[in-house]
């Protein structure tokens, strides 16, 4: 509702959308579509562990789908701890590659999980 909102008040000139704050891929889809009819490209936000792997999806949905073009486009990367994801993103001549497998690509390695889940992974248990 509040980019529904920003757009129609012409208060952006970005949609910077987020998958972890939002309502999932329906509300996302919504939200690109609505950003295609005001005009207003789409930049979906990854700068954490596991967002570059949550809008690799979005970002070719906008593209493939929505927008057709790269034009006024640009996806966050953050290069650290991809190393903990079965599908991590893959980076090809500064653009984000497809995927390989359907869904978000967020899906951790069961010994990252293992290690770092809080409360009881090992590095909390020892720490």
């Amino acid at each position: 509702m509040i980019f529904k909102q920003l757009m129609q008040a012409e208060a952006i000139d970005f949609c910077q959308i987020d998958s972890c704050r939002m309502g999932g891929v329906n509300e996302i889809l919504s939200v690109i579509l609505m950003a295609k009819k005001f005009g207003v490209p789409v930049c979906p936000h990854a700068g954490g562990v596991g967002l570059c792997e949550y809008v690799q999806h979005l970002a070719m949905i906008d593209y493939v789908c929505v927008s057709g073009t790269f034009e006024s486009r640009v996806l966050e990367y953050v290069d650290h701890l991809h190393e903990h994801f079965l599908e991590p993103v893959v980076i090809k001549s500064g653009r984000y590659m497809p995927p390989h497998l359907p869904g978000y690509s967020i899906e951790m390695k069961p010994a990252s999980l293992d290690r770092y889940a809080f409360p009881n992974g090992a590095e909390w248990r020892n720490g």
